[in-house]
């Protein structure tokens, strides 16, 4: 049976695949994404930019994964970044670069983008593949200097794309979305389902491969 594999770190995204139904195997890539952002030079697209680094994702994990998972699966990688006055924003991993974020961003609206690739794996070895990007208007409200304070102190903008979560203590302080929510949490479930069909693979097939719980 055909088994998921998650190629990321990500909790957001491993709750989002287990609440639909899909407890997949998990493997952290590990890859530096400012370098590979950097080989791809500053006038590559921002869609081309998240997509090569989810497939840098996916890639990465599957030199080091079981006989038995590699035997018959699909590797997922994903990236998310949010673009905003034409500049693309990972992860802040300061309070101060967050801070500044979240006080140019407040009360504006910028696009999440999400890289997705999906690589088809029989008996080890790469069969096919399949990726695209999917975007989703995000419209900021505006935290007051408090709240913006607590959830700093939260330390969960630090280490989100943007800044922020759809999904989380940053849901406060988002107005509304135009475009896939699950998405903006960090896997877009109607776009993977789309990529997987290309690859001949049903949700319902992975579905079945779940282990029981």
């Amino acid at each position: 049976m055909t088994r998921l594999v998650l190629a990321s770190a990500s909790p957001a995204r491993l709750t989002v695949l287990r609440k639909a139904g899909i407890e997949p195997y998990v493997h952290v890539s590990g890859v530096d994404e400012d370098a590979i952002q950097a080989a791809l030079g500053p006038r590559a697209a921002p869609e081309h930019v998240v997509t090569e680094l989810a497939r840098a994702k996916a890639s990465a994990v599957l030199p080091d994964l079981p006989a038995e998972i590699v035997a018959d699966a699909v590797v997922i990688g994903c990236d998310s970044m949010l673009l905003i006055d034409d500049e693309l924003q990972g992860k802040p991993h300061t309070a101060a670069v967050a801070r500044a974020r979240w006080r140019s961003m407040a009360g504006r609206s910028g696009t999440l983008l999400t890289g997705h690739c999906v690589l088809r794996v029989r008996d080890g070895a790469v069969v096919d593949e399949a990726a695209a990007d999917s975007a989703t208007v995000v419209h900021f409200g505006t935290p007051s200097g408090d709240d913006l304070e607590a959830y700093l102190d939260s330390g969960e903008p630090m280490q989100v794309a943007g800044a922020f979560t759809l999904d989380g203590l940053g849901g406060w302080f988002i107005d509304r979305i135009e475009g896939d929510p699950s998405s903006v949490i960090g896997i877009g479930l109607p776009l993977v389902r789309r990529l997987l069909g290309d690859l001949g693979v049903g949700i319902s097939e992975l579905w079945a491969a779940t282990p029981a719980s």
